[in-house]
């Protein structure tokens, strides 16, 4: 997830949150991909249930159809977004994106995030001490 994150970041995952609420965009979440390969990986919501979502150009679309896509302004990302995907999520399902687009495997590589599969939200970077902070989503 660099530059959010670096490799040897301490983070705490708020496992309880999402009993009462559901994910939003921008939310860094803890999952188990859907390829199974007993990991946990940290990504970041880009799609909801119900949208399409759109990579292309080296840019990320959102929007409820095809026909409404919107480009999705990530002021945390930098430099572009490699490939060409396209998903219309379903319910219960969610499209995520690394925020080190270059070096991410992610929904452009194995397709939609099942709800069932995501653990918790990162809630703080613990360590390094010098980096401890709230763990904030974007404005969009």
């Amino acid at each position: 997830m660099h530059p959010t994150f670096e490799s040897g970041n301490y983070l705490v995952i708020n496992e309880i949150g999402y009993r009462i609420s559901d994910p939003k965009r921008g939310d860094v979440i803890v999952f188990r991909p859907p390829e199974g390969n007993g990991q946990f990986y940290i990504k970041r919501i880009i799609g909801l249930p119900g949208e399409t979502v759109s990579v292309k150009d080296g840019n990320v679309f959102v929007g409820k159809d095809l026909f409404s896509l919107e480009l999705l302004n990530e002021r945390y990302i930098v430099g572009s977004t490699p490939g060409n995907k396209t998903a219309q999520l379903s319910y219960n399902e969610y499209f995520v994106l690394g925020d080190n687009r270059n070096a991410s495997s992610d929904s452009r590589n194995w397709g939609t995030l099942p709800r069932k599969n995501i653990i918790g939200k990162a809630w703080l970077r613990a360590w390094p001490i010098s980096d401890f902070d709230i763990v904030k989503r974007p404005q969009y």
